[in-house]
């Protein structure tokens, strides 16, 4: 038997230090070596994940952040690999360190997991359907509908 005093919840907590995340990045060549800069971070676009949060605005803004950004031999996955967990806070950052160890490999894959995430198709077809079959409130005048 082990002499390990920890307790059930300190053996349970993830170790951060040690844990893997969610996130292959792709091999840098020889050549590229880069440096995230503080100012950037700082200024990336963040996503909370609230009610009102509009995923698609995020990854257009990010989008546009990084794209003057990309530094001479550095891939656009490979830069926004990197970046892209800056931009998360609260809910939105857990949901990534939750991900299974490896699971992206692409900024394609990042930008799927993240709208399934928080833009599903059910919102997408409720949103439409909104648009295209407005309905009357009971409470709501002609007028006003």
């Amino acid at each position: 038997m082990s002499n390990d005093t920890r307790t059930i919840r300190e053996l349970r907590a993830r170790n951060y230090d040690t844990q893997p995340l969610c996130i292959a990045y792709p091999p840098m060549g020889a050549n590229a070596n880069f440096e995230l800069k503080g100012y950037f971070i700082h200024n990336l676009p963040k996503f909370h994940g609230h009610a009102g949060d509009d995923p698609n605005r995020h990854l257009s803004e990010f989008h546009m952040m990084c794209e003057g950004a990309i530094p001479n031999g550095v891939t656009e996955d490979q830069f926004k690999l990197q970046d892209f967990p800056f931009s998360l806070l609260d809910a939105t950052k857990d949901w990534l360190f939750y991900l299974p160890q490896g699971t992206i490999r692409t900024w394609k894959a990042m930008k799927s997991a993240f709208l399934e995430k928080f833009y599903p198709d059910s919102r997408h077809n409720h949103a439409k359907k909104a648009i295209t079959s407005p309905e009357q409130n009971p409470s709501e005048s002609l007028y006003e509908y």
